[in-house]
């Protein structure tokens, strides 16, 4: 049976009342919900030391300088030491990968020792290769200090037999995407029969990824005795369902406005043709770039989003020409190549990545100055992700979007949540698979509704019948005003 991490010296905190603490989540800015039938949530540390890790763990977060938690960090890792599940909401750059991974570590050292043969201790599923590898590299981080501690990372696009030879051998935690994870286990070089310990990490993006079976199947088969911590940036119903059906009376922690674009993130959006965008975005970067030289320093760190993989090449190519730093970033590249893209944009030798969706959720690179939307993405929920790659962990940055009149419903929702996050307001809207279909089916009908008035200005004032369903988006002055319909669509 898994031992817990706790010990009695865990989760002490510089609070001493119910009231204290309510005050110190308040400064954090984390809500705390747990079960009406479990005990309260364990209070939120102030201080890595208040809680009983083991002396190389702290060794290993002075190493790294990391000297004060940060809210999810402060609730979720008491959480987590405590033994109980888990459900964890934080916006991007929240540094929710230490909150999860010093825990996982913490509880492995309590375990007995695993054997050659062993399944791991700890398993984490995450829906990119990019994001498996940042998590890894954390969990190693924080384990640097460990002898003969061992994590193997297993995704697609590398070597099988490798991961093989290193899961047969025995690790203690293994940094997983569910396909390949899969494959290993029908293969039959691991096991779950000594996992104890489950990450679910952006596990919004695993479901919108198509891996649900995937998740099922390990978590339906993992040892009776287990802990689970779930981690979404978002919570559509089908998160909801997955943690009522795997989680037991999980503490749940959020942490800010879920799912809001960041406040500390400048928006610009800029009306363009199809035509007219790469060259808006070569004059946009070439004049950022000469400002930099014009005051001694690097271009900041960029990344542009486009569409399509094809589209992704054709303007990393196009920003070259320009004698700019780019390299492009998609799902067609090989593993090594994406490696190679990454590792070059992070330690700024390229200074613009252009890539798809594949960047949008995960990806944790310190320093993202901007963001451009070459082309907008379908939906609310996408873009917010895009615009979370800069402006993390309390820095400031920019995002300049493209748009055309395609875009205008979805231009519509960006300017609302522009305007409610200006006067204070809470921004929020749906999200998860049944919200993006209806919000693409809404934006579908308002493009119907703009033919309809556009042939309504080339006719003339003939009448034509609008259906009740288009009618809420039409404004009395797009009605009255002929040939005025585009103003109208961009207010």
């Amino acid at each position: 049976m898994p031992k817990s991490a706790q010990c009695p010296c865990c989760l002490s905190v510089k609070t001493s009342c119910g009231l204290e603490i309510e005050e110190v989540r308040l400064r954090l800015n984390v809500d705390v919900t747990a079960a009406p039938d479990s005990p309260p949530a364990p209070p939120p540390i102030e201080s890595f030391t208040d809680m009983c890790l083991h002396p190389s763990i702290m060794k290993d977060i002075a190493f790294h300088e990391y000297t004060r938690p940060t809210s999810i960090q402060a609730q979720a890792m008491p959480v987590a030491l405590s033994g109980r599940d888990l459900l964890g909401c934080a916006e991007t750059g929240s540094g929710k990968t230490a909150a999860f991974s010093i825990p996982m570590i913490q509880h492995c050292l309590a375990q007995p020792p695993i054997r050659r043969g062993d399944g791991p201790l700890a398993l984490v599923l995450a829906p990119t290769r990019e994001l498996a590898q940042q998590i890894e590299k954390e969990v190693k981080a924080f384990s640097r200090s460990l002898e003969s501690f061992r994590t193997a990372i297993v995704v697609g696009g590398t070597n099988m037999s490798e991961q093989r030879s290193e899961l047969r051998a025995g690790v203690h935690i293994v940094v997983a995407t569910p396909g390949r994870f899969i494959d290993h286990l029908q293969q039959g070089n691991t096991s779950l029969s000594r996992i104890s310990f489950v990450v679910l990490d952006e596990a919004d993006r695993m479901l919108d990824m198509g891996f649900e079976p995937q998740i099922r199947e390990v978590m339906r088969n993992l040892p009776k005795k287990h802990q689970t911590l779930l981690f979404s940036a978002t919570m559509p119903v089908e998160i909801e369902a997955l943690a009522q059906e795997y989680l037991s009376n999980p503490v749940q922690v959020k942490v800010g406005k879920v799912s809001s674009p960041t406040a500390n993130v400048s928006q610009i959006l800029e009306k363009v043709t199809e035509s007219e965008k790469i060259d808006r975005l070569l004059a946009l970067l070439v004049e950022e770039s000469c400002q930099s030289e014009r005051s001694g320093h690097p271009l900041p760190l960029t990344i542009v989003f486009v569409e399509r993989k094809t589209r992704c090449d054709e303007v990393a190519e196009a920003l070259v020409a320009q004698g700019l730093h780019a390299v492009a970033l998609h799902g067609g590249r090989s593993q090594s190549e994406r490696e190679a893209a990454l590792r070059d944009f992070r330690n700024g030798s390229t200074n613009i990545l252009v890539a798809t969706d594949v960047a949008s959720r995960g990806l944790d690179v310190t320093g993202v100055a901007h963001v451009v939307n070459l082309d907008l993405p379908k939906t609310m929920e996408d873009y917010v992700h895009r615009i979370g790659r800069t402006g993390r962990a309390g820095s400031t940055g920019q995002a300049t979007s493209f748009y055309t009149d395609r875009d205008m419903f979805l231009v519509a929702h960006i300017r609302k949540a522009i305007a409610d996050a200006e006067s204070g307001n809470s921004v929020s809207y749906a999200t998860g698979k049944v919200a993006r279909r209806k919000e693409r089916e809404a934006a579908a009908a308002q493009r119907e509704a703009r033919v309809s008035l556009s042939k309504l200005s080339v006719n003339g004032p003939t009448s034509i019948n609008i259906e009740d369903k288009y009618k809420y988006m039409l404004t009395p002055t797009s009605v009255k005003r002929e040939g005025a319909a585009d103003d109208a669509w961009d207010d």
